[in-house]
């Protein structure tokens, strides 16, 4: 059985990640879709709510599983018998991070391959952290993320005093 990890800190999940998961499921046996929870950058979503947002994205996905990890990514993968680091790739720039990264993966665990998708071109221009910067500004994110992120987006962005009511609303009645 071939197994892959899907490694980011997915803060949120929008459809380029679930685009590159879904295709990866139908190359590989099993996918683990691994949310790292210390990384250096600023997060919106804890670690535990990133994880719902990733269990509800994929729950009618049987070959893709959620987990956490705040280890190095080959020895997560090592310790889930992953052969495989699947990556995404939007343009050249992820390129040059992510020949690197491949480098570092082979270095720490020479036994891993890394296995780059290419976003789909519906996908290429989506960041979590341009959605966040988006949705704060009051633009429309909900046909770059599944309906339940995007009303969570909102609702975080009301906790944190960004008015997004409206955007909650519609959301809201457009699901109902």
């Amino acid at each position: 059985m071939t197994v892959a990890v899907y490694p980011a800190t997915f803060d949120p999940v929008h459809n380029g990640h679930m685009d590159i998961a879904l295709r990866a499921a139908r190359i590989f046996d099993a996918v683990i879709v691994s949310v790292y929870a210390r990384p250096s950058k600023s997060l919106m979503f804890s670690i535990d709510e990133r994880l719902l947002l990733l269990r509800e994205a994929f729950k009618d996905s049987p070959r893709i599983r959620v987990a956490a990890y705040d280890t190095l990514t080959s020895d997560f993968a090592h310790a889930n018998d992953a052969q495989v680091i699947i990556r995404g790739l939007r343009d050249v720039n992820d390129f040059e991070l992510e020949f690197k990264q491949a480098l570092m993966y082979r270095h720490l665990r020479p036994d891993l391959e890394v296995v780059n998708l290419i976003s789909d071109s519906n996908y290429t221009y989506v960041s979590s952290s341009l959605l966040k910067e988006v949705a704060m500004l009051g633009g429309d994110i909900d046909r770059l993320v599944p309906p339940h992120v995007a009303r969570a987006l909102y609702m975080k962005l009301k906790q944190m005093g960004i008015e997004a009511e409206q955007k909650v609303k519609m959301v809201a009645l457009s699901n109902d």
